[in-house]
């Protein structure tokens, strides 16, 4: 075997026993609320994941340095997959989920931080599956390999390839120069979030319980609740708005907050691409706020406010949580949030969707392009922060985009042999494409993925985490020119 493959099976054994590990507090959650039925399972599926990583770290061990670019796309795809997959059995094994492609879609949606769900009622599962299930968006909000990378050099192995391909957006930006330290300082500003989180939904009078369960959700902007009806289950301002705010400081590109707290708060709002993400979210907020109000959806502008600026927090995250029904909204109001689907949070932000940078820049070149049209011999760059951006970086966005489009067709036709209508097949390829959750719909905010087919369930689940894996690593991997050492 090309020792390549072996130094990526083993770290692939490092997800498994990190993943595997991740089970403890679930299970610990098990044995307070659920009975043996439940509890045994997960620890049974908690010890073979951790045994079966143990043993891929034993097999493999080879004294490997660095690996190749091409190598940290098998790796990250690899790892995401197994992820998705041992995070399925504790559905399957505790009866919760009992068909496993049902069970693989509910993993998929949790790690890749979607929110679309295959279940009816959340409610009646066990409150172990509940946790396990919200701990998902957790674990990929970040990463799991960014926790992997911090973990590499013990076992030899630079992180800094894998970085490249995990992270979510056209630009990782080195924020130190050792990975596996920049890896240690992003987890440690996702957990100080995390605890202020789970502190402030306390003091707003939610259980310990769910203010974890809601916590991961919208840290990871994930989405998934403990109650069919969401956030709105709990009927209070305060709750609504911490967790939205929450859910926007998540959307923001998490280097940021390290040169903020390394250089002053300045530093955010030099960024370009964090001021655009405040625009959107802004305009779009008040907008919405404002027909909801005139049209008498809501009576009091303070309520139409809070309802326009959560959900609007919610879609643009790409967080899933709902507070009010958005499909009973104007028209108006639905094509907004349609937007801010395809838009999503930041680059290297726990959020989905194209990302706020890429649709900054594409509107560059669509303003260059307009330019030149008006004046054929003037040379123009296109610039972000005052840097010239190079070609590279310009047509690999371009392509990125294009590839979007592709699939989202693609998508669209496939799950059109359900039968169901435009706007269904439409947003369910479009919400988990790009990481969201809810839809339009069949596959709206008060409705779920259940009726459809395991076929649409299985391209969907493929769709949530081409989306996670910014849709190359996917494509790259079934190419012949991929699997020829030669390159």
């Amino acid at each position: 075997m090309n020792l390549s493959f072996a130094s990526a099976f083993r770290i692939v054994g490092l997800i498994l026993a990190v993943i595997g590990g991740s089970m403890l507090p679930s299970f610990v959650v098990s044995l307070i609320y659920d009975n043996s039925s439940v509890y045994i399972p997960f620890l049974i599926t908690m010890l073979s994941s951790v045994a079966a990583g143990v043993f891929l770290l034993k097999i493999f061990q080879h004294d490997f340095k660095t690996l190749r670019v091409k190598d940290g796309f098998l790796v990250v795809t690899l790892c995401w997959f197994f992820s998705a997959a041992v995070g399925a059995v504790p559905f399957v094994v505790t009866g919760s989920i009992p068909n496993p492609i049902d069970a693989f879609f509910e993993s998929c949606s949790g790690f890749s931080t979607t929110g679309a769900s295959i279940l009816t009622d959340v409610e009646v599962l066990p409150k172990g599956i509940l946790f396990w299930r919200s701990f998902t968006h957790w674990i990929g909000g970040m990463g799991i390999l960014v926790f992997a990378i911090a973990l590499m050099p013990s076992l030899g192995i630079s992180g800094q390839n894998i970085a490249v391909t995990e992270a979510p957006g056209p630009i990782m930006d080195k924020t130190s120069a050792q990975m596996s330290k920049t890896a240690k300082t992003l987890y440690i500003m996702y957990l100080i979030f995390t605890v202020l989180e789970v502190i402030l939904l306390l003091f707003g009078g939610m259980s310990l319980f769910d203010a974890l369960v809601h916590t991961f959700g919208s840290v990871g902007t994930g989405g998934f609740s403990s109650y069919n009806d969401s956030v709105a289950h709990f009927n209070s301002t305060y709750i609504e708005v911490v967790i939205m705010v929450f859910m926007v400081l998540c959307g923001v590109n998490f280097n940021l907050y390290y040169l903020a707290f390394k250089d002053g708060i300045s530093q955010l709002f030099k960024d370009s691409e964090f001021r655009f993400y405040l625009l959107i979210f802004g305009v779009s907020a008040i907008l919405i706020a404002t027909v909801l109000f005139v049209t008498g959806k809501n009576d009091s502008i303070g309520g139409a406010a809070v309802d326009a600026a959560f959900q609007t927090a919610s879609i643009l995250t790409t967080t899933g949580y709902m507070s009010s029904d958005y499909e009973v909204w104007p028209f108006i109001c639905q094509m907004i949030l349609f937007f801010l689907m395809i838009v999503g949070g930041c680059s290297s932000s726990t959020s989905g969707g194209l990302k706020a940078i890429r649709i900054l820049i594409i509107s560059k070149l669509i303003r260059r392009g307009i330019s030149l049209r008006l004046h054929p011999n003037v040379i123009e760059t296109v610039k972000l922060d005052g840097k010239t951006l190079q070609g590279d970086t310009v047509s690999s966005i371009a392509n990125h985009f294009f590839l979007y489009i592709l699939m989202v067709f693609a998508g669209t036709f496939l799950i059109s042999f359900e039968n169901e209508s435009l706007i269904t097949s439409l947003s369910s390829v479009v919400t988990c494409l790009g990481n969201v959750g809810p839809g339009f719909g069949s596959v709206g905010p008060t409705e779920n993925f259940a009726h459809l087919t395991l076929f649409s369930k299985g391209i969907l689940s493929v769709y949530m985490l081409a989306g996670r894996l910014e849709l190359y690593p996917l494509f790259i991997l079934l190419t012949p020119r991929f699997w020829n050492q030669d390159y």
